[in-house]
This record gives C-alpha cells, structure tokens and sequence, in this order.
C-alpha cells in the first residue's frame, strides 16, 4: 500500500486518502503517525488530534453529501479478493498434496508388489453357493511387536514375536480349511477386525516393537496375502478388514482419532487388492463406513473392530445409527471370546486375539487364550455353529 504523497495530491486529498486506509484497515497506524508522515510530506504543522477531526469532516459529506465510499474502500475489496484467492489457492493445493501423496504410497506399494514372485494362482472353484456358508473371524494380531510373558512359577504364559505368529496364522489356516472341507463349504466370508499391528500408543510400547509401523504393515501385507491365497485353493473367499485403534496414525500424545482416517489399514489393503487381482477366488469385500457389512441368507452382519462399543447396547445403537436390522455384531478389540443374545435371531459375538495375553492385558488381570472364531450360516437359520479355534 502506497502512503506517499502523489504527485498533484493536495494536503486534504493526501489527509483523506491516508484516513481512509486506517479506516479501512489497509494500514495500521495511528493519528500520530498519520499526522508526522503528513507533516514530513506536506511542510505542515497538524497535530493528531486536527487531522482526525478533518478526515471525520471529509467522511461525513463524502458519504452525506456525495454518497461516496472512504478511499480504502475499493483497495480493501481488492485486497479482500486477492486474500480470498490465496487462501483458496492454499487449501487447493494441500489438497492437491494429500491425494498426490495417496497417489505416490500406492505406486509405492504397487512397485513393491511388482516387484515380489508371482503367487500362483488357484483354478476356479465352479461349486455353486450352497445353503451353508461359514465367516472367519479373526484379528488383533499386533504383528511386529515381542515379548515374554512370565507365570509366578518362572513359566511362559506366552511368548510372541513374528515366528510365533506366523506358528498361529498357519495353524488357524489348517482348521480353518479341515472345518471348510467337514463341512463341504464352497464360500468363506474372513473378516479381519483390525489391529494387524501394534503401532504406538503408549510410550511404553516403543520397548517391546519388534519392527517399526512401516516395516509391520508391509510385512504382514506381505503375509496376509500369501495366507489368503493358500485359502483360496479350498474354498471361495470373500475378504474384508476393518481398521483398528493401534494402526491409526498419530503422534505420541495425541488424543484418539485425532488422525482417524490416517490408518495403515488403507495399506494393508491395497497391497491385497493388487496382489490377488488375478485369483478367481478372491474377493475384497470394501464398505465406505470402514466396516464389514455382510447380507448371507437374509441376515445382516455388520464386523467392526470394537473400540467404537460404548455400551451392552451395541448392537441397538449401531443399528439406529444406520436405520438397519441388525441380525450379528462381530468385533474384535478386547481380546476376549464372548457371545450375547440379545434378541430373536440378534447377537453380539466377541472375537478372541492372535496375540493372547500380553503385559497390558496382565497389569488388567483380563487374560485370555489367543484364537479366533469361525461361525456357520444356514439358508432360513441364521447362525447355527460357532467354532472357537484355539491358537
């Protein structure tokens, strides 16, 4: 903003157009500075208090008499206009830099996979949807974390550390296939109920992560990929995942959901999108609520990772919330296999850990058997069997 006397600019014309800048907040200044910059420029000898009360004279007909604007007017519309256009320029290109950066991690994750051998594909599984289907439950594995818990006897009450994981992983993949084949299945809903990682909320944590977050998403896509294809060999899978408390992003510190769409879940599923894009068998299940939403027979089934549960009303609420019948509400979190039937045909279904007690869960005296849960469907019942697998 120029405050210098222009050139054919008289005393009263440069006094008014400086008085319309403070007044219209184009400058910040005072009577007394106005009044030494006019003095400096001019040759005068005007005191503050002089030169306000001219400028509020000259205002007042300007507006009364000649129905004009102060001379900051029409600047400060445009520099209003020019700070609009930054401002939308700004949150146009941080949004600009958040999907380039969506774009760039999973190019990332693609070239990471293009770079892995090739699964081997199954052949096509041409056995009709028959009249019983089962769900794979499963979740909190915590992958990348380790430690030893220790009983009042010096015994282990459990060990866990990537090897003792993938020990689990492939023991539940061989009861999961032994109930598939018993039981003549041709379709199996998995749902993972989150916290495939550990991530970091407590500082105590950073003692006992076996890998940092990064490191543990890539991993256990890495694995859960290849364990999904090896199921698809028996049976037709349909995948979903629901993403946990533990691999949301945030810093130390920072309260939940602070950065609640910043979960490494987006990960982990993109790399199984692209890694079995190509299997016949395979189906990634997503829902834009970021939870499981199953219809199987008429009966509705919502999976979700169990933080979000307030009260021994879950199931009423979630069903409220989304103006839906809700016949199953399946979640992970605690840790704890526990089943409640609230209703006809309604229940609330809690599905124990990969992990198995760990020194929280101890501090709790909340133990618990590592495992997970497989549910049968029948076409006109509903659930009818629950499989609780130990691991």
């Amino acid at each position: 903003m120029n405050i210098d006397r222009q050139d054919g600019e008289c005393l009263e014309q440069y006094l008014y157009r400086l008085g319309g800048y403070k007044s219209s907040g184009l400058i910040d200044m005072t009577w007394d500075d106005i009044a030494q910059i006019i003095n400096d420029q001019c040759g005068a000898d005007k005191s503050p208090d002089v030169c306000r009360k001219e400028y509020a004279i000259a205002r007042r007909y300007a507006s009364q008499v000649f129905g004009r604007g102060t001379p900051g007017d029409s600047e400060m519309r445009a520099e209003v206009a020019k700070r609009q256009a930054q401002t939308i320029n700004i949150e146009t290109n941080k949004w600009i830099r958040e999907h380039a950066r969506d774009d760039l991690i999973t190019e990332k994750i693609v070239d990471a996979i293009h770079s892995l051998e090739p699964l081997e594909m199954p052949q096509y599984i041409e056995t009709p949807y028959g009249s019983r289907v089962g769900m794979l439950c499963m979740g909190d594995a915590h992958f990348g974390t380790e430690f030893t818990i220790y009983g009042l006897n010096g015994e282990v009450l459990n060990e866990y550390n990537e090897d003792v994981f993938r020990q689990r992983m492939f023991k539940l993949l061989n009861e999961t296939v032994r109930i598939v084949e018993e039981n003549g299945l041709s379709d199996l809903y998995v749902s993972d109920l989150g916290d495939f990682a550990d991530g970091i909320l407590r500082v105590s944590q950073l003692v006992k992560l076996q890998y940092g977050v990064v490191e543990s998403t890539v991993r256990y896509a890495d694995f859960i990929s290849t364990w999904l294809n090896e199921l698809t060999k028996v049976v037709r899978v349909h995948f979903g995942m629901v993403d946990g408390n533990h691999t949301e992003l945030r810093m130390l510190g920072q309260p939940k959901s602070t950065f609640k769409n910043e979960n490494m879940g987006i990960v982990v599923r993109a790399f199984i999108k692209e890694r079995l894009k190509d299997n016949p068998n395979f189906e990634l299940i997503e829902n834009k609520t970021g939870y499981i939403f199953h219809k199987i027979y008429g009966y509705t089934i919502l999976c979700i990772h169990g933080d979000e549960v307030r009260a021994n009303n879950s199931v009423k609420d979630f069903a409220n919330t989304y103006r839906v019948h809700l016949n199953y509400l399946v979640t992970g979190h605690f840790h704890h296999s526990k089943l409640e039937e609230v209703g006809m045909d309604v229940e609330s279904i809690g599905v124990p850990s990969i992990i198995g007690v760990d020194s929280y869960s101890m501090s709790l005296n909340a133990t618990s058997n590592p495992g997970a849960t497989l549910l049968l469907f029948e076409e006109g019942k509903g659930k009818t069997v629950q499989y609780t697998i130990k691991l």
